[in-house]
């Protein structure tokens, strides 16, 4: 049974520099740069059928190309620190491509995201890492300087269950052109 997402591939000169930012945390479980993206929509653990379901109905998305603006260094959790991500500006295009995958995901009976949409990548997920010491790392690392990056396409991830930050396998991908009629798709092994 796999388990879906899809999102945004992080590009390789982006994901390097972001990879430079890792290190000087205790606690912190660095997530490999080949495995860096952007979340847009968790789907779960599915059954073969409804991930053929899912595949198919991604190919009605139409959207223009849009660019990703990697603007700061941040932390999820509050005073329980459980990650540390580059936050990604919400831009209109991204946040309706978001919003759109939502919405089909609903009509074929996927289950609504319960989650708000924060547009980031998970540099490094944290165990037992204080407040004061992500704090201090994020600190150190205040010069991150706004990256961007032209998005035109997304994936349909797979994952089998692991702890965490991959490996991930693109399933298919999705042109971001609305000249574009079908994307690459790759079959769907379970």
């Amino acid at each position: 049974m796999p388990r879906l997402f899809t999102g945004i591939e992080i590009p390789s000169d982006i994901a390097a520099e972001l990879a430079s930012l890792r290190g000087g945390l205790s606690g912190a479980r660095w997530i490999d740069a080949e495995n860096y993206h952007m979340t847009l929509r968790f789907i779960g653990d599915i059954d073969s059928a409804t991930a053929r379901d899912i595949a198919m109905t991604l190919e009605q998305i139409r959207r223009p190309a849009f660019t990703v603006t990697l603007e700061t260094l941040d932390s999820f959790g509050g005073a329980r620190p459980r990650a540390i991500v580059a936050k990604a500006k919400p831009s209109q295009p991204l946040v309706e491509l978001q919003a759109e995958q939502e919405r089909l995901m609903r009509r074929i009976g996927i289950a609504p995201e319960p989650r708000k949409f924060t547009p980031h990548v998970t540099l490094a997920r944290l165990r037992d890492a204080s407040a004061s010491a992500v704090a201090a790392y994020l600190s150190a690392r205040g010069l991150f300087f706004s990256r961007q990056f032209d998005v035109d396409h997304f994936v349909l991830f797979s994952s089998r269950a692991s702890t965490g930050g991959g490996p991930y396998v693109v399933e298919a991908s999705y042109p971001l052109d609305r000249n574009v009629s079908s994307p690459d798709r790759r079959s769907l092994s379970a």
